[in-house]
Parts: C-alpha cells; sequence; structure tokens
C-alpha cells in the first residue's frame, strides 16, 4: 500500500502529507498520528522483507546495484523517516533500532551505496539521540569502514571519534571505555589488514585528540609496530615519529603545507615576498597581487606554526606515546630484532631505526648491539645520513658503557671530521661529537679534543661555530682536557665528568643548615622575651 493510499485510509487524504511534512507534524502532536506511524512502520517492514528476498534470489548483482530501484527508495526513506521519530514513539517503535541495526550487520555488502549510506544516517540518528549504546554498534560501524566505499568509511569513521569524544567529555566511563577499547585491540591484533588498518586509524586519532590519552591506548599502539602487515607497521611508525607533527595537522590547510617544508621559515617568507613583488612589477595585474597576498599569509602561517611547534617540543610536559610503554625493554629489542631480519625497503628501515633510537634514549635502555649497526650505515656519502646521525645522538645516555658506543664515536670522527672532507660535513660531524660527548663525556680524550679544537680557525663559519661550541662544552665538563688558552675562565676548574656507574651520594640533606639556623635564631628570641 503506497503512502497516499494509507492516508487515505487514515482519512487524511485531503491534507496530501508527504513523508516529510508528516514527519513535523508528528512531532507536533505524536498521539494525534499513532495510526499513521504504524502505517508506515509496517510498510518499512514490507519494503525490507522484500528487499531480503530479492537478496536471497539473487535479484541484487554482486556488485550491489538493486534490480528494482524503487524498493532501494522506499527503504531508505522510511528508515529515515522512522529515525526521525523514534524519539516520539519509544514504546511503538521499540524494536525499530534493532531491526536496522541487524539488516545493516546482515546485508551491509550487498546493498547499493545510496541506501547503505541512508540506513547508515539513520542508526547513527538513533545512537546520537540515546536511542542505541555506542558499544553495540562499534563492531559493526568499524565493519563498515571495510567495504571500500569511502563515502560510507568517512561517515563511519567521523561517528566513531565523535560518540566517543561526546561519551567522554562530560565524565568518563572507565568500565565502558574498557569495553571499546577491548572491541578495537582484538581488531587490531588480527591478520586481516584491512580490520586491523581501521582499527589502528580510529586509535591513533582518539589518542591524538587526547580522549583515550592512556597506556592502554599507547602500548596497543606500539605492538602494532610487530603486526604481521608490513602496512600495519609502517602505519604505527609514522604516528610514533611523526606524533608532535600531526597535533596540528586539522588546523592548517593545503596550502601552508608547502611552506612547511622549509627549515627556514623566516628565509621562506622573504624568498615569497621577493618573488611576488617582482610579479607585480613585470606583469602589473590584480591576479599577481592576490597571488602575492595569498603567498605572504601562507608564510606567515607556517612561521606561527613553527613557533608553536618548538615552544611544544621545549615544554617539560611535552608527551609522546613512548612513555608509556610497559616494557620498553622488550619494545626496543624486538623491534630491533625485526629491523636485522626483515627485507623491507630503505625508508622504512630508518623510520624502524629511529623508534628504537627515541625509545632507547628515552627510556634509558641498554641495547649494545645497536651500536655496532649503526655503526655500517655511517658515511658521509650514505643516503638520509643526518636521520642516521641524529637516531645515534639520541640512543646515547650516561647508562650505555662507553666502550660500547666508542667505536661508532671513532667511525664519525674518521669519516666527517678530516682535511680532505668537505666543510658541511666536518660541521655536521664536529656538531654530532658534540652532541654525543654532552651525553657521554668520557668518550673524549686530550689528544682527540686538541686536534677537533683547531679547526675554529677555519675559515668556513659553520665549521668554526661548531669548533668553539665543542670548547664551550668542554669549558663545563672538563677544562683540563683543553689547553690552557681554550680553557677562558672555567666556572669550576676542576670539573671531571663521572666515571661510568659513579653516583654521588648525599650524606645530608641540602639547605638543612639553614633550618638549623633557623632554630638557633627562635632559641635567641626566646631567651630576650623571659629577660
Amino acid at each position: 500500500m503506497s503512502t497516499a493510499d494509507s492516508l487515505s485510509a487514515s482519512g487524511r487524504s485531503s491534507e496530501k502529507l508527504s513523508l516529510p511534512s508528516l514527519q513535523s507534524k508528528m512531532k507536533i502532536d505524536p498521539e494525534g498520528y499513532e495510526t499513521e506511524l504504524g502505517l508506515v512502520y509496517n510498510q518499512f517492514k514490507s519494503a525490507l522483507d522484500l528487499f531480503q528476498q530479492q537478496a536471497a534470489l539473487n535479484f541484487a548483482s554482486s556488485s550491489g546495484v538493486c534490480a528494482d530501484p524503487t524498493i532501494s527508495k522506499d527503504l531508505s526513506d522510511r528508515a529515515s523517516f522512522l529515525a526521525h521519530v523514534t524519539p516520539f514513539y519509544p514504546k511503538q517503535l521499540a524494536e525499530f533500532p534493532a531491526q536496522l541495526a541487524e539488516f545493516l550487520k546482515s546485508s551491509a555488502r550487498t546493498l547499493p551505496s545510496g541506501l547503505r549510506c541512508h540506513v547508515t544516517q539513520a542508526l547513527i540518528l538513533l545512537i546520537n539521540r540515546d536511542m542505541v549504546d555506542i558499544s553495540e554498534t562499534l563492531a559493526l560501524f568499524m565493519e563498515l569502514q571495510t567495504l571500500g566505499d569511502r563515502t560510507l568509511r568517512n561517515l563511519a569513521f567521523t561517528h566513531v571519534v565523535h560518540s566517543i569524544r561526546k561519551m567522554n567529555k562530560k565524565h568518563k566511563n572507565e568500565a565502558k571505555n574498557r569495553a571499546l577499547q577491548n572491541i578495537l585491540f582484538v581488531m587490531l591484533q588480527q591478520d586481516d589488514e584491512a580490520r586491523a588498518k581501521r582499527a589502528l586509524i580510529t586509535l591513533c586519532e582518539l589518542h591524538r585528540r587526547k580522549v583515550w590519552f592512556d597506556d592502554r591506548t599507547a602500548n596497543s599502539i606500539c605492538m602494532a609496530c610487530f603486526h604481521s602487515s608490513s602496512r600495519i607497521m609502517i602505519a604505527a611508525l609514522s604516528f610514533l615519529l611523526d606524533y608532535e607533527k600531526i597535533e596540528d595537522d586539522d588546523n592548517d590547510d593545503s596550502d601552508a603545507s608547502s611552506a612547511e617544508d622549509d627549515p627556514n621559515p623566516r628565509s621562506a617568507q622573504v624568498v615569497i615576498s621577493k618573488e611576488s613583488i617582482y610579479k607585480a612589477h613585470s606583469q602589473g595585474t590584480v591576479s599577481s597581487k592576490k597571488k602575492k597576498k595569498a603567498k605572504l599569509q601562507r608564510a606567515i602561517r607556517s612561521m606561527k606554526r613553527q613557533q608553536r611547534l618548538s615552544s611544544e617540543n621545549n615544554n617539560s610536559n611535552y608527551y609522546s606515546p613512548f612513555n608509556h610503554l610497559k616494557d620498553a625493554q622488550g619494545f626496543a629489542e624486538r623491534l630491533f630484532s625485526r629491523l636485522q631480519t626483515c627485507n623491507e625497503r630503505f625508508e622504512v628501515k630508518m623510520m624502524m631505526l629511529k623508534v628504537i633510537a627515541r625509545t632507547v634514549g628515552l627510556h634509558r635502555l641498554i641495547l649494545l648491539n645497536f651500536y655496532p649497526f649503526l655503526q655500517k650505515y655511517v658515511q658521509p656519502h650514505q643516503r638520509d645520513i643526518t636521520n642516521l646521525l641524529a637516531a645515534a645522538v639520541q640512543a646515547c645516555h650516561d647508562m650505555v658503557p662507553p666502550d660500547a658506543v666508542e667505536p661508532l664515536f671513532k667511525q664519525i670522527v674518521n669519516q666527517f671530521v678530516h682535511d680532505r672532507s668537505r666543510p658541511e660535513a666536518i660541521a655536521v660531524g664536529l656538531n654530532v661529537i658534540r652532541e654525543i660527548c654532552l651525553r657521554i663525556p668520557l668518550l673524549m680524550n686530550e689528544d682527540l679534543l686538541q686536534d677537533l679544537v683547531l679547526y675554529k680557525k677555519s675559515h668556513e663559519k659553520a665549521v668554526s661555530v661548531a669548533a668553539r661550541s665543542l670548547i664551550t662544552l668542554f669549558r663545563e665538563v672538563c677544562p683540563s682536557l683543553l689547553i690552557k688558552k681554550d680553557r677562558g675562565r672555567p666556572i669550576d676548574p676542576k670539573a671531571r665528568p663521572k666515571a661510568y656507574g659513579e653516583v654521588n651520594i648525599v650524606s645530608s640533606v641540602p639547605g638543612v643548615e639553614l633550618l638549623e639556623q633557623l632554630d638557633y635564631n627562635d632559641e635567641d628570641k626566646e631567651d630576650s622575651d623571659d629577660v
């Protein structure tokens, strides 16, 4: 029975109500339209049965295109209609949310794209109005993201993130959060790459937005580095390495990203302004002036973003998912073992290497085999050598035995700092030596330091500055290694680096003499009062 026939049977044919107008009238007077509600609900059930019968008889093709589009339209219209009026008829439509969810769960892969999106939107509407709990439908919405429909995937992903954020906005329900996390954790551990990828993306987004900002989520993301799928592993590594960069991705437009590639945003601004001024004078058109203005705005946005990132990185409360690894030593050892045996391309190996170095440095781990592994790649002509050297610096800390790092340290000195090396390579080598000695000063000896200090006389500014920074460091750490004229006026002429394993044991509480002096003054005051 069509809508017009149904309305005629109910005595309301003169009003010529369509579904949208009927919906608005139902919201105003729910009790007066219970008959029409029953008719539309029966039509939904009939269309649902008919669609399922067609699917059973193979009337739906493998591509999900229904043979009769009118049935799909009737079904989507009535599903949307009932979803809007369900809050006004909780008793009459008590079974409708479960029916909608079950239909989507059983037939999502064979539904036409338009019908599938409309039914999903109807279910989202019910969840947003608290007619259905997110814990009952999370697995379904994660499954919908794996169907290959881009529109549906974005719709389902946005809904999951929004719903969990909304749930945790006022007060956090730990039990409910754990139940939802367990669903995603199980999906992430599955061998199915599509499901694992969507689970990882969802966890990363919720962690990035500080919704699930806990140890369980951070550890689950870190453990994804050991997934059997290379794509899942690479996605997890990318998130861990670029965590601070991802923080502000939503606030930047696509135009600003091109200016972010320049490591010196101030110079980028100068270059852009010169180019735009040249175009304005040469062409003398309004469009060139607009381009000039747009490029300047992009450069300014880039400068502000660089300043914001640098202030965040310098903040003592700077956070990384590595901070909450439950077994940091086991994580580093497992990832290093996979790095040694994997057949991935060089870029992926570099990502694994940087994650290991960052974990070792952050948690002050002992991974002695890591330094000889780095030593094989320390060559001036090596691809991505600056990242490799940065990883080497990050992996050094005072808990590492100097003997383990010494071969790597000598390799850097021999390969980068010599008279036949290019000036930029010498500058890089001196800076890396300074950073390693800042962490492990025992690696430096007097003869080597005096040879390196001679580069302060270089005509290349970068080289001379790097050599002088090395002098400045050892004026504080160990002035005795410098010749007399390079020591200047050190703060502590007898300063020396601690021996490996040496610990300063405090015999008394620092500042206790101030308390004793305070007690003595109080006693004198009491004596004077008695007199």
